[in-house]
């Protein structure tokens, strides 16, 4: 399907936006990867669990650090993706093929890829087993393995995804089945769903519906369509500042926000979903629908779950300034997968990345680790087709924003470095090990404002 092209009309913008696309075209990865025609070894100085954004990202710093062939990355998926731009993808402004690429393409050049899954953590042996048994050793453990998507948890799923008019921009499966719900959108109910459970970017289920409500508007549907958003959560957004502009938006485009209602249902046969009441379980309602978009609970991987480097809730138990494991020093956690009170987002990882490379050096010399990771999150905050308001802030969910101007703002500029810069950051830079978030980007405009 053809996607939805984006209304720009400032000449420099269409500019900016070429420009990222040739760069981007321009640096992809030539490199063929030659890791897998080594020999296999049943030990590694660093071995990493997960081969996405963290994974990825720890395996080409610790490449620097020690060597290409004294690093291995433990990953089963034949493709890697960018997943923040399924956003877009599911509202038709990005094609799904432009998100991915060969997982041999992304590992660092030389670095040993074992195309098999994790089965068992052995921490207290320095050890991991794999689905296909083979044991590996390592001195160093980075854990990245990402979230869990728990769809089976909501009855009816994932089977309901076969039917027509309901979609999910977190899987590769589903996302272009939220752009084909859109497209056959003729009126009714709108629902857009935020789970019970600590997500991925927290964001991104508000964001297809600000962009499914500009769709509606630029094609003539609008005053069919009543929108709805149904969040388990007890507010719009966790900080006040962009809680505020989100709650302006909302109010002057007449959508509609419910409060502590969790999916437990779909039936998808007769376009109905099931909402319970947070605070009063076995309190539920029907809704019907015309579109449903689907985010799903979450939880850490079931490997995780049943290894002993996990906290009650079963999320890697790390330090939350350093990423080093609590309990094991010689193990460290990025990303998704572990308990870091922050919104979980790729330049979350990337921000810790750069500190859980510093830990590591440090702790390779037998030193204690010294700098600190303030909770530093992003989220782009998709509003229409050509708008972003870009959310930053830390753990203590105050605002820490790179630019000179009130990022509470839409923007078009901020768009386009959603969709264009960042996935070219995210290629080229972060995954090669030379992007630590933009803390450097921050003390660039302070020191220019002082």
């Amino acid at each position: 399907m053809t996607p939805l092209v984006a209304v720009v009309s400032s000449p420099h913008a269409r500019l900016f936006t070429c420009f990222f696309r040739l760069g981007a075209q321009q640096a992809s990865p030539l490199q063929l990867h030659t890791g897998t025609s080594l020999a296999a070894k049943n030990y590694h100085e660093v071995l990493v669990l997960g081969g996405g954004s963290g994974g990825i990202t720890m395996a080409s710093r610790m490449k620097k650090r020690v060597g290409a062939e004294n690093v291995a990355i433990v990953e089963p998926s034949e493709r890697h993706f960018y997943q923040p731009i399924w956003t877009l993808v599911g509202a038709g402004a990005k094609q799904l093929s432009s998100s991915g690429r060969p997982t041999a393409s992304v590992i660092p050049s030389g670095v040993e890829w074992i195309k098999d899954r994790v089965a068992e953590l052995n921490p207290d042996k320095n050890c991991i087993r794999t689905d296909t048994g083979k044991e590996i050793s390592y001195k160093y453990l980075i854990i990245a393995l990402g979230i869990q998507l728990d769809y089976g948890k909501i009855k009816g799923l994932p089977e309901g995804f076969s039917q027509p008019k309901i979609g999910s921009n977190y899987s590769v499966g589903t996302v272009e089945k939220t752009w084909k719900a859109l497209q056959d959108f003729k009126e009714g109910n709108a629902i857009f769903t935020f789970p019970n459970t600590p997500i991925k970017c927290a964001g991104a289920p508000q964001k297809i519906m600000y962009l499914s409500e500009d769709y509606f508007r630029k094609t003539g549907k609008r005053s069919k369509a009543n929108i709805i958003f149904n969040t388990s959560l007890g507010s719009i957004f966790g900080v006040k500042k962009y809680a505020d502009a989100l709650m302006e938006i909302i109010q002057e485009r007449n959508l509609t926000v419910n409060y502590k209602q969790n999916l437990i249902e779909v039936r998808a046969d007769k376009q109905e979903a099931v909402f319970e009441n947070v605070d009063k379980p076995g309190e539920t309602q029907v809704i019907s629908y015309e579109m449903l978009h689907v985010t799903p609970p979450m939880s850490a991987p079931d490997v995780l779950k049943k290894s002993p480097v996990v906290d009650d809730a079963g999320w890697v138990d790390v330090d939350k300034e350093t990423l080093q494991h609590k309990k094991y020093s010689n193990v460290f956690g990025i990303g998704d997968c572990t308990n870091l009170p922050t919104s979980k987002t790729a330049a979350a990882v990337a921000a810790q990345s750069g500190i859980l490379d510093r830990t590591m050096s440090l702790v390779m010399k037998n030193e204690a680790p010294m700098k600190k990771y303030d909770g530093y999150t992003s989220c782009p905050l998709v509003t229409s087709y050509n708008r972003v308001i870009l959310a930053e802030f830390d753990y203590n969910l105050q605002p820490m924003e790179t630019f000179p101007f009130d990022q509470s703002k839409q923007r078009l500029s901020m768009y386009l470095m959603k969709a264009d810069m960042m996935p070219f950051l995210y290629w080229n830079m972060m995954l090669k090990g030379y992007w630590g978030g933009p803390a450097f980007l921050r003390k660039l405009f302070h020191l220019g404002m002082s």
